[in-house]
């Protein structure tokens, strides 16, 4: 992120220019695709924020029982720090997302970072209020270092969505202020939906120790990783045993060992750091698949450049590209399906508790048929495999297309 501090001040200062131009008489012979919001439009929906993460805010730290000044403290340095981080992140994360694509964005290392200083700023105005002193008001510190966090990622996730879309809207020459009023409204009505359905899937599965009912089995509990790491390290500092040798040990690994030495020394065998710390933290069951896909990945690529240079030379970069492609529209097709299905699945689990019915409607066997499952699952998820290569490896591509284009 210290790396990415020259080109995000360079955007921020274009990006101040633009305004300027966007509100002058120059705004007349601008180009279609260089006119952005005005800046009296952006102060607005600014405002508007302010006033929602204020509402948001005092919702949830007026029900810990504070007095009135701690409670509009707490509501003030909590807005202030998302604020003020969520500017910085949202330039770090929305930089890489347009420049590399949102798979290589730092959120991860975004959450990590904000729940350690959103702990920090929680513990000094805590701890001069007394809150500490109770283990309610030290259950309520962890949840709302956890909340301004949750709006710091936020920041973030939609940064980068943005991003990738304005680069499009770039790419095809499309009106960014047009783009900007869509992604405002899209934010304010994706903001209405993935609550429901967070609470959808929490009702039906619950998260890794927090069950909403009695009885539910843990071992089907969605994993959130990322939110016990954030807890975890919320609790450390506020019970003041966190362990930061820990946080100093892998920032020396990430910053000496992996980022420099290999980086400058060994590019073929460089390692970014991010995804070593994820690599730690994650567990198997999310881990795995990413291997797979990996070396899976590797091989396919391997084979499509060998197989481009006997039957498209001179054209191999456009060969293995629409192979790619092809591809990528298939694996994302198949991420979007299992979560559309597990959205689903979870709604049937809903219904039938309400209605007094089973926690696994749609079981039709015992828990006894569990190890024959898991073979059929294995199973299936190795014929998936071979459908998903069969389907890259015979894209067609024509070099004459190639050329006419």
């Amino acid at each position: 992120m210290i790396r990415l501090a020259k080109p995000v001040v360079d955007g921020i200062k274009m990006s101040i220019n633009a305004l300027r131009a966007n509100d002058t008489e120059e705004k007349k012979i601008l180009h279609h695709t260089d006119i952005d919001m005005s800046p009296k439009s952006v102060g607005l929906v600014f405002l508007a924020i302010l006033i929602g993460l204020f509402i948001t805010f005092y919702t949830f730290v007026s029900n810990a029982g504070l007095s009135m000044s701690v409670t509009l403290m707490f509501i003030v340095v909590g807005i202030l720090v998302a604020i003020l981080m969520g500017f910085f992140v949202a330039a770090a994360c929305g930089y890489m997302a347009g420049l590399i694509g949102t798979s290589a964005s730092p959120i991860s290392g975004i959450g990590i970072l904000g729940i350690i200083v959103s702990s920090l700023v929680v513990l000094g105005i805590g701890s001069s209020a007394g809150v500490f002193e109770t283990m309610q008001g030290t259950q309520f510190a962890t949840a709302f270092a956890i909340f301004i966090t949750s709006v710091i990622v936020s920041i973030a996730s939609i940064s980068n969505d943005n991003l990738q879309d304005l680069k499009t809207g770039y790419l095809v020459g499309a009106t960014p202020w047009k783009q900007q009023v869509a992604l405002i409204l899209g934010s304010i009505i994706g903001s209405f939906a993935i609550a429901p359905v967070l609470n959808l899937l929490y009702q039906a599965y619950g998260f890794t120790g927090a069950l909403p009912r009695a009885g539910m089995d843990p071992t089907q509990a969605l994993a959130a990783p990322q939110a016990t790491l954030m807890t975890t390290i919320a609790q450390g500092i506020f019970s003041a045993s966190l362990d930061w040798n820990y946080i100093l040990f892998g920032v020396g690994i990430a910053a000496i060992i992996i980022d420099l030495i290999l980086t400058k020394n060994t590019k073929s065998l460089a390692l970014p750091p991010l995804a070593v710390g994820m690599g730690i933290y994650l567990p198997p069951t999310l881990e795995i698949p990413l291997v797979i896909g990996s070396v899976m990945g590797y091989l396919i690529h391997k084979s499509l450049k060998a197989r481009a240079a006997r039957r498209s030379p001179g054209h191999e970069e456009e060969d293995v590209e629409a192979c790619n492609h092809r591809g990528v529209l298939f694996a994302s097709g198949l991420i979007v399906g299992e979560s559309l299905m597990g959205v689903i699945i979870a709604l049937l689990i809903v219904v039938s508790v309400t209605s007094g019915g089973s926690e696994n409607p749609l079981a039709l066997v015992g828990k006894d048929f569990q190890s024959t499952a898991d073979i059929l699952g294995l199973l299936c998820f190795i014929a998936m495999i071979a459908i998903f290569v069969r389907h890259i490896l015979i894209t067609k591509f024509n070099p004459e297309d190639a050329e006419s284009k």
